[in-house]
């Protein structure tokens, strides 16, 4: 079996493996969370990078040929290195993905006044990624970028419907439209914070759209094996998703099961 493997730093990344199965169910995945390692939204690039590697040789090992990084940190700090060192040096016909440039490739046709938000970890704020790959689509669009360091943690403390969660929403929608008034569209830019969504629709203005990156990264795989027979041929397809953890797997399974929304059972492994 050749699965298509996701990987994150911890639980984000299965908000973008939930819409894959949705727009793809009849491949297999196979699911890697670093839990025990993360968040990796404030390491550095050195930490990532090797953090990253050694996630996407273990699925390699387990006969995964293409791997998207379903986190936002990891494809900020390690993709391009990965892609231009690891992969031409020892896996040639191997394919790792991101989940950036398909945010970046799709924003242009969704703001109206050119005017955008990017919410997102400090390690991802720290990249400059996001206005690195939509300046070079984009010229013409002002992008202005916020670390909301506190999102993460509500999440995985299971407070993202609670009204804890007002406080830090409003705070930092507040601070990103402080910056530039003019926003008409705020991308989601971690794999987390689509669990906050209803929040931050709530306290983000009626005019702006706020955009989450499963849908965006599932139809861009889709494109992406639809270009690449190459690849495509060789993903098995039974429909079947496996999870792997770092992480005690009582506690994966638990919160993996929220962001899946359905019951799941991970297997723990060491990196």
């Amino acid at each position: 079996m050749t699965q298509i493997g996701v990987f994150d730093s911890g639980y984000g990344g299965l908000t973008i493996l939930r819409e894959m199965r949705k727009r793809l169910p009849q491949y297999d995945y196979l699911y890697l969370g670093d839990n025990a390692r993360a968040p990796y939204g404030t390491r550095s690039f050195d930490v990532v990078l090797d953090f990253t590697r050694q996630a996407v040789e273990e699925l390699f090992s387990r006969g995964c040929r293409l791997v998207i990084l379903a986190c936002n940190t990891a494809s900020a700090k390690a993709l391009r290195t990965i892609q231009q060192t690891l992969l031409p040096e020892k896996y040639p016909d191997r394919r790792v993905l991101g989940v950036i440039r398909p945010t970046a490739e799709i924003i242009g046709s969704i703001t109206k006044n050119r005017h955008i938000g990017v919410l997102a970890t400090p390690g991802t704020i720290q990249s400059g990624s996001y206005t690195m790959e939509i300046k070079k689509l984009y010229p013409d669009i002002h992008v202005n970028e916020l670390a909301c360091p506190m999102f993460v943690p509500l999440v995985e403390n299971e407070e993202a419907t609670g009204p804890g969660a007002d406080y830090f929403v409003s705070k930092y929608i507040n601070m990103i439209m402080e910056k530039d008034p003019d926003i008409d569209t705020l991308i989601l830019a971690c794999t987390h914070y689509p669990l906050l969504f209803p929040k931050i629709r709530k306290f983000a203005s009626e005019k702006t759209k706020v955009i989450a990156q499963g849908d965006l990264v599932a139809n861009s795989l889709a494109d992406y094996l639809n270009r690449h027979p190459e690849i495509e041929n060789r993903c098995s397809k039974n429909g079947t998703v496996e999870f792997l953890t770092t992480e005690n797997t009582e506690k994966f399974n638990h919160l993996a099961s929220i962001f899946m929304k359905e019951p799941v059972d991970a297997t723990r492994i060491m990196l």
